[in-house]
């Protein structure tokens, strides 16, 4: 499986977003801060999130994202396929000619495999990986984290602003 950033940093963004969705809309700024994603790049990944009609955006104070539906119904093979990535486990990216333009004799191996992958992905939901345990403990902590840091930040623009 030769899964990339892009669809890792998807799926670690949505999972956040999920966590984060009784909070009314997320930042992108607070997921950028929490997963240390780089702003930009997030913004290029909900775009085409938004487009793959999984999250919605809210304009204005307070504004940020929200998924388009619950976490149980968003299932991590749909945000991978989102943001166009493929798992694709053959080197020839599926097209059959891995070995000097001819199917090698393992392309179908591998072809099965990213099928196989793809499958198993189809059937995690976003909900599925909010109820685990790690998750939610890797999350609080880095919802401490957040807190602080944000904290810090405050005091320092309230200290700049009194000189």
């Amino acid at each position: 499986m030769r899964l990339t950033t892009k669809g890792r940093y998807a799926v670690t963004a949505m999972l956040d977003l999920a966590l984060h969705k009784n909070q009314g809309p997320v930042s992108l700024a607070d997921i950028s801060q929490r997963q240390a994603i780089s702003l930009s790049y997030l913004e290029q990944l909900f775009a085409k999130l938004r487009r793959g009609s999984l999250v919605s955006s809210v304009r204005g104070p307070g504004g940020g994202y929200e998924l388009q539906r619950g976490s149980e119904a968003i299932f991590i093979a749909e945000i991978v396929d989102a943001v166009n990535e493929s798992i694709d486990s053959t080197k020839c990216k599926g097209a059959g000619d891995c070995q000097g333009g001819e199917t090698c004799l393992t392309h179908y191996l591998w072809e099965d495999l990213s099928e196989q992958i793809h499958a198993f992905l189809e059937g995690i939901s976003l909900a599925d990986l909010v109820a685990k345990n790690e998750v939610k403990r890797i999350s609080n902590k880095q919802d401490r984290k957040h807190l602080i840091v944000s904290e810090n930040v405050k005091d320092s623009q309230v200290l700049t602003s009194s000189l």
